[in-house]
C-alpha cells in the first residue's frame, strides 16, 4: 500500500506534466515559471535547514568511536575511526563523504536455526550506494554544458569517459543506464527484505520513484522521442542568463522531463535527501575525540543557570527522595522522640 501511494504520486506527476504541455501557455508554465520556483524553494529550504542544524545545542561531545582512542603512548590510536585531532576529523569526513566508509563496514545481522544471530557482509547496498551516487553527479555535471556558453573545459573529457559507448550518430552514456539500475537495487531492497518493507514508508519510496522516472525519460528524450537539442541549448542558456524564451517545437517529453527535475528539486530539502548537506552538519562524525583532553565547554549553556550539583539536589528533594524509595547518600535526620502517652486511668468501679 505504501509503495503504491508512491507509485499513483509519480505517475499523476507525469500526467500533470503531459496535460499542462499540450495547453496554451503550459510549456512556458513547465519550461521556465516551475524550473525558477523550484530552484528558489531548493535553495532557500537548504540554507535553511543548514541554519537550523547550525543552530542547534551540542551540549556533550559525543562523536561515535568504533576503534582505539588516544591513550597511553604504546597504545596504538586508530586515527580515522577515533579520531583525536582535525586533521582525523577531516580524514574521516574525507573517507566517509567520498567513499561511504560507514556503509562498507556495516553488517547484516540474521537469525538462524538454534536459535543463532549471524552477522554477514552487505557490501552490495555499498556498492550500489556509491554507483548511485556518483552516477548521478555525473549526470548533473554532464547536464551543465546545456547551461553554458562555452562549455566548461572539464565537461568534455567527463563526456568522453561516460560516453565511449557510441552506437550511430548518439552516444550512450553508461551513468544513465547505472543510475537506472542501481535506483532499481535500491528500490527492490525494501520490497524483497521484509523488515526493510515493514519500516518504510511512502517517503523512502518516492524518491526513488521519482528519480527512476527521471532518469528514464532523459534516456527516451535522447534516444527514442525526437527532441530539438538546439531550442533546449536556447531555453537552457537563457534561464541561466534570466532570459529564457521558448522559440521552436522541443517536444513533449522534455517539458515531463523537467518537470519532474522541479519536483525533485522543490521535495529535496524537506526530505530524506537532505543527508547530503546533514553530513556536514553530524555532530557524531565532525567531532573530535578528545574529552580526555580538552574541557568541552557547551557554548549554549546560559550563564544565569548555576551549577547545581547533586549534593544539593538531594538536600532540597531529600524527603521526596525518601518516600518515593530512592536511595539517597544522606539519611533524613533524626525525629525528635516522642512524649509518652499518660497511662490509662485505672477502673475504679468495683
Amino acid at each position: 500500500m505504501r509503495v503504491l501511494k508512491a507509485l499513483i504520486a509519480v505517475v499523476a506527476l507525469i500526467l500533470v506534466a503531459l496535460v499542462v504541455a499540450q495547453v496554451p501557455g503550459g510549456q512556458s508554465l513547465l519550461g521556465i515559471v516551475l524550473p525558477y520556483l523550484a530552484f528558489a524553494i531548493f535553495l532557500g529550504g537548504f540554507i535553511y535547514k543548514i541554519v537550523e542544524w547550525a543552530k542547534s545545542p551540542v551540549p556533550f561531545r559525543i562523536p561515535t568511536t568504533c576503534g582505539q582512542a588516544n591513550s597511553l603512548p604504546w597504545i596504538k590510536q586508530n586515527k580515522l575511526d577515533c579520531p583525536s585531532t582535525k586533521a582525523g576529523v577531516v580524514g574521516r569526513m574525507a573517507l566517509e563523504i567520498l567513499l561511504f566508509r560507514s556503509l562498507f563496514r556495516n553488517t547484516r545481522a540474521s537469525i538462524h536455526d538454534g536459535p543463532k544471530l549471524a552477522y554477514g557482509s552487505n557490501k552490495w547496498l555499498w556498492l550500489f550506494a556509491l554507483l548511485f551516487h556518483y552516477s548521478f553527479l555525473v549526470i548533473v555535471l554532464r547536464h551543465m554544458r546545456l547551461f553554458t556558453d562555452p562549455v566548461a573545459s572539464f565537461i568534455l573529457p567527463l563526456e568522453f569517459i561516460d560516453g565511449f559507448l557510441e552506437v550511430g550518430a548518439t552516444t550512450i552514456y553508461q551513468s544513465s543506464f547505472i543510475l537506472l539500475a542501481a535506483v532499481s537495487f535500491l528500490f527492490l531492497r525494501r520490497l524483497v527484505r521484509p523488515y526493510l518493507r515493514y519500516i518504510s514508508l511512502p517517503a523512502d519510496y518516492f524518491p526513488l520513484l521519482l528519480i527512476f522516472a527521471i532518469g528514464l525519460s532523459g534516456i527516451l528524450m535522447r534516444h527514442v522521442f525526437r527532441t530539438d537539442v538546439v531550442t533546449v541549448k536556447e531555453l537552457a542558456v537563457g534561464l541561466a542568463t534570466f532570459s529564457p524564451s521558448i522559440n521552436g517545437e522541443i517536444g513533449v517529453i522534455f517539458f515531463v522531463h523537467v518537470f519532474l527535475v522541479s519536483v525533485l528539486m522543490a521535495y529535496f530539502p524537506f526530505s530524506k535527501l537532505m543527508h547530503l548537506g546533514g553530513i556536514f552538519m553530524s555532530p557524531t562524525r565532525n567531532m573530535a575525540n578528545n574529552s580526555r583532553m580538552v574541557h568541552h565547554v557547551n557554548p549554549w549553556n546560559d550563564p544565569k543557570i548555576k551549577p547545581h550539583s547533586y549534593a544539593s539536589y538531594e538536600d532540597e528533594f531529600r524527603e521526596f527522595m525518601v518516600d518515593a524509595g530512592l536511595p539517597v547518600e544522606k539519611e533524613l535526620p533524626a525525629a525528635a522522640p516522642e512524649e509518652e502517652a499518660p497511662a490509662a486511668e485505672e477502673n475504679t468501679d468495683k
